[in-house]
This record gives C-alpha cells, structure tokens and sequence, in this order.
C-alpha cells in the first residue's frame, strides 16, 4: 500500500505582499484585462473615440511648429524641422503620458485596491502598456513622413529607436512607481509630476538642437544635460527618424555612450522605484 506524502507548505509571506514586478510577470492574464479595460474605459462616451491619440499630438506640433519652426525661424536653421520636432514630441508624449498615468494609477484604482488583493505593480505597469498602444499609431505617421521625404536609416539606427522607447518606458515606470507610492499619501505628488512633465519638452533637444545648449552653458553643465535619460532618449529617436532624412544633419556627440549611461540610470531609477513601492505599499489600502 503506497503512502500519500504531504504537500509541501507554501512559503509564507506578509499579508499583502509580494515579490514585485516578479509577480506582474507571473500574472500576464491579470495585466491583460486591466490594459484592457484602461484602453476600453480611456474614451468611453467620447465622440472622437481613438482620434484623440492623433488630435493631442498634432495639436502641441502646430503650436510648437508655428511658434518655433516659423516665427523664430528655426525651421530655416534646422534642416528637416517637421521630422525633427515630430520624431522627439512623440517620444516626450509616451514619457508624459506613462508618467503621469502610472502616479495616478493606484488613486485612480483605490476601490479595487481596497477589496481584493492583487500585485499592485499591475497597475502602474498596465498605464504603460496604454501609453505604447497609444504611441505606435503616432510612429506609423512619423514613418509615413519619413518614408515620403527619403527615409533609409541603417540597422544601428533602427536599433537607436528602439533603445529609446526602452529608455523612456522604464524610466517613466520607475519614476511612475516612485511617485505613485507617495501619490497614496501625499496627493501633492502628482502636482509635482506635471511640473516635471511640463519641463521636459524644453530640459532635452525636443524644440531646438543640442548645439544650441552647448553654445550657452559650461561645459559641465552641458555634461549634466547629455547625461538626462530623456536628452539621450531624443537625440536616439532624431539619430533614427531625422538624421536619415537629411544631408548631414548633426547628432550630439558620443550618442551611444551616453544612451549606455541612460539606460543604466533608467533601469537604477526603476529599482529605486520598486524599492520605495514595496516599502509602502503596506499602506496603500489603508491610505486610499
């Protein structure tokens, strides 16, 4: 007669606890669902619907455009300027966007939180899923243009664009978990989130050249400008849309060294992130 052995004991843990973004991987099926009811819910009720992803963008690129690229002239200066300054707003609208969403998020989903428990990482992580779903259509329009005027990058160049996504994703989650966790507490968080956002556009080579920074500032200043992710995350996506379209337009210098650097400072800021969430995140169903 055979004999039965007992099932092993699960581990055990602390109520409402987890392994972080570790569990957000393991329950793929729950960040399914809520990227896609975030999609669903985003314009229900909305008469433009999906639209509002292209109005927004071309809306802040005519303001932009008029007032830079016509009335100060830099569309003279700037060979190329429609790409130039479309290829890094789309970029700066996926950080704005991640960012501000992934600090809302556990506010914005307090109910649920406060019910049920789930990995709370699911929530900032599904607003980043939203804001790529809502960043690609702008990269097909960019395409379109760039393949219409000459585009023919090479495979580095590509690859140049995809680092930058990667940069601003996981520095906008980063920066989104370390926000939103404080964001329970203090809602003066995310009024100090759009502050940032706002500074953004103009704290990297979006509405100007890089050269025009260098032309102004100490050199260690302008060293501490390169080394912001979001300065090497542009000069990655104008290496990639804008430089291919044009005759010998300039890419800041050591491109690649100081996209390594942002990189390394984006996956750091993510564990920072991470880090902070789990020490507080004990309290988040208390605080909401």
């Amino acid at each position: 007669m055979s004999v039965r052995t007992a099932d092993p004991v699960p581990e055990m843990v602390d109520p409402g606890r987890g392994r972080g973004l570790v569990d957000v991987a393991r329950r793929r099926y729950l960040l399914h669902l809520l990227t896609r009811k975030d999609v669903q819910v985003r314009y229900r009720g909305s008469a433009l619907g999906w639209a509002w992803s292209f109005v927004k963008p071309a809306a802040l690129f005519t303001v932009y455009f008029l007032a830079l690229g016509v009335f100060l002239r830099l569309n003279d200066s700037i060979e190329r300027y429609p790409v130039y300054l479309f290829s890094g707003l789309i970029l700066i609208n996926l950080f704005s966007e991640a960012f501000i969403n992934s600090t809302r998020s556990l506010v914005d989903n307090g109910a649920l939180i406060k019910k049920i428990y789930l990995p709370r990482e699911l929530f900032p992580v599904a607003t980043i899923y939203v804001a790529i779903v809502n960043f690609l259509p702008q990269v097909v329009i960019l395409l379109g243009v760039c393949l219409a005027v000459g585009w023919s990058p090479s495979i580095v160049q590509v690859l140049g664009v995809l680092l930058a996504i990667v940069i601003v994703t996981v520095f906008a989650l980063g920066l989104g978990m370390l926000f939103g966790a404080a964001n329970v507490a203090f809602r003066d968080a995310q009024n100090f989130v759009e502050l940032i956002v706002m500074v953004a556009p103009w704290a990297s080579p979006v509405l100007y050249q890089w050269d025009m920074v260098r032309n102004v500032v100490p050199d260690w200043l302008f060293t501490l400008y390169q080394l912001n992710p979001l300065t090497s995350a542009v000069n990655l996506m104008h290496h990639g849309f804008w430089q291919p379209t044009t005759d010998g337009g300039r890419i800041a210098p050591d491109v690649w060294l100081y996209a390594g650097i942002a990189l390394v400072t984006s996956i750091a800021t993510l564990a920072l992130g991470q880090l902070v969430f789990r020490r507080l995140e004990g309290r988040f169903a208390q605080d909401l």
